[in-house]
């Protein structure tokens, strides 16, 4: 059966999620972020999906603004830094995340072949909503499906049930794309079509689903689901 819908993962797939801690590391006044930014960027997605996961398990959901603050804090810590005017500057960045370059003419090749464009995602309504506004990215996408909806985070196979309830398309008919190995792996175990844009070129995650393409980018998605 065709692809007729691609379902893109939103952090760290769609929006680059270093962004916040690039750009304020930039900025007049936060010089102590200059030597830091990086290993920031990094503990604080870590961190964030790391309490998704946890609390997917304990039963004891909140919205992913709650996880990312929650991130933040810890990677700020761990970093050394107490600033309360840089963590406020780190947070109102999250909201105006930076697409990655080659996002928007993706989509739009998707969509001029008659694709369906859709994000499946963590964030909260609100957050997805600022990031596709921020990128210009609101005639490109059809919708934002937020876990919100279910009430639980990634991989559980309820969220991955939202886009066959939304389009009312067979699991054969979806290309899910996600930069996080372990989502694109559990979302072939739940049998859609899957591409890992593997953009650290980090090793295959041991899981029961594994990838169908591994990618260095996106712009080899408007070729794999033609």
């Amino acid at each position: 059966m065709p692809i007729t819908t691609c379902i893109f993962d939103a952090y760290g797939t769609l929006f680059d999620v270093s962004a916040a801690a690039r750009r304020a590391a930039s900025e007049p006044g936060h010089s102590q972020l200059a030597d830091h930014w990086q290993t920031l960027a990094r503990d604080w997605r870590r961190k964030q999906l790391e309490y998704s996961w946890l609390r997917a398990i304990t039963g004891d959901h909140c919205d992913f603004w709650k996880v990312t603050q929650d991130g933040l804090d810890w990677a700020l810590e761990a970093a050394g830094l107490t600033d309360p005017a840089l963590r406020d500057r780190l947070l109102a960045l999250y909201w105006e995340l930076e697409a990655f370059p080659e996002v928007p003419l993706i989509l739009k090749a998707l969509k001029d072949r008659g694709k369906t464009c859709a994000i499946l995602s963590n964030g909260s309504p609100e957050m997805l909503k600022a990031a596709v506004d921020s990128a210009g990215l609101d005639d490109l996408i059809e919708d934002s499906l937020s876990v919100e909806t279910v009430r639980i985070f990634k991989p559980d196979a309820r969220v991955y049930n939202m886009v066959g309830q939304r389009f009312g398309c067979a699991k054969s008919e979806v290309l899910f794309v996600s930069s996080n190995g372990w989502d694109a792996a559990s979302a072939a175990a739940y049998g859609f079509t899957t591409a890992w844009v593997n953009r650290a070129g980090e090793p295959v995650d041991r899981l029961p689903g594994r990838p169908h393409r591994i990618l260095k980018d996106l712009k080899d998605i408007p070729e794999l689901a033609a």
